[in-house]
């Protein structure tokens, strides 16, 4: 008879305690034994767990198991999946010791891949930024800056993230100094958008509304999806303006469920509208924008009767799906 894998046996344990009713305590007396555990993909859930669990008295040991799978880590993590999640597991913590975190922002773990070698420390080094910016060491800006320009594209995207929450008006300003010099990949674009409007919405308004009008859709996209989540009234009013411009652009369904994202009463009473009036194939698409509203009575009412008021087939048989 085979012997049950002990890898596997760990890894049901820890599922099991995810959903446990068994005392704080005692959950995490049995995530500090699985820490030490020697495969990184039980660490990995253990680490993840305590995170998640706010576990804040196994943080000496969630540093103790990074310094050891550290000592040789393609060895020790594949994928850095271990280090990865401590790193998560201790920002989720409020730890805020910055040596871990730098020593991960400056790893570089290159592996193989179907293509060429990948770098699986991008996200480790993202994170880490993300966690440095908020301890009181005083270079913590210096050694984001460095990541802003770090050739992949994750680490790039949590040094966006660590100077939109915890960069304060210098962060704002290196934000808008990325957008302006030419990064390139809509992720990272993305998140500077929604970092520059989150911090300085009325001075950054204008500055993303004019990649709104990107030729590349994928930056568009990215434009218009964080000018939506400012939910402000000037928003709606450059969202609805843009739509009027582009009804049958390519960009009509992320240009709806933007204006949904407004989240105002304005907004869903503009969507709302075009229900009477648009053609039918926006009007399904303006249906999926409102679908984000399935729970709100009121709103399901108001397009009810704006589809009854069509009285399409397909029209109604859009609604029933996607309410």
């Amino acid at each position: 008879m085979k012997r049950p894998d002990p890898t596997e046996r760990a890894l049901d344990r820890l599922s099991a305690l995810h959903t446990s009713t068994e005392t704080a305590g005692a959950v995490a007396q049995e995530l500090k034994s699985f820490l030490k555990n020697r495969s990184n993909f039980v660490v990995a859930k253990a680490a993840k767990i305590a995170g998640e669990q706010h576990a804040t008295e196994l943080a000496n040991e969630l540093v103790a198991a990074f310094d050891r799978l550290m000592k040789d880590p393609a060895k020790l993590d594949k994928g850095c999946a271990a280090t990865t999640a401590i790193i998560g597991a201790l920002y989720e913590l409020d730890y805020t010791e910055p040596e871990i975190y730098l020593s991960a922002m400056h790893h570089v773990q290159m592996e193989g891949s179907f293509g060429p070698p990948v770098d699986v420390a991008a996200k480790l080094r993202g994170l880490s930024a993300m966690g440095l910016a908020r301890t009181p060491f005083r270079n913590a800006l210096d050694e984001i800056v460095d990541l802003l320009v770090d050739p992949w594209t994750e680490a790039r995207m949590g040094a966006v993230r660590a100077l939109a929450s915890n960069g304060g008006e210098a962060g704002a300003l290196l934000l808008k100094l990325k957008v302006l010099t030419g990064e390139t990949e809509p992720d990272v674009l993305g998140e500077c958008f929604s970092g520059l409007l989150e911090m300085a919405p009325e001075r950054s308004l204008p500055l993303v509304a004019k990649y709104a009008e990107s030729e590349d859709l994928a930056v568009a996209e990215a434009a218009l999806v964080a000018i939506g989540s400012t939910h402000r009234p000037e928003a709606l009013k450059m969202l609805a303006e843009k739509w009027e411009r582009s009804v049958g652009s390519p960009l009509r369904k992320i240009l709806l469920l933007s204006i949904a994202m407004v989240r105002s009463d304005d907004a869903i009473a503009f969507l709302v509208s075009l229900l009477d009036s648009c053609r039918a194939q926006a009007a399904n698409d303006v249906i999926t924008a409102l679908a984000i509203f399935r729970e709100n009575e009121k709103v399901r009412a108001s397009v009810e009767a704006a589809v009854t008021r069509r009285n399409e087939k397909a029209l109604t048989e859009a609604f029933r799906a996607q309410f």
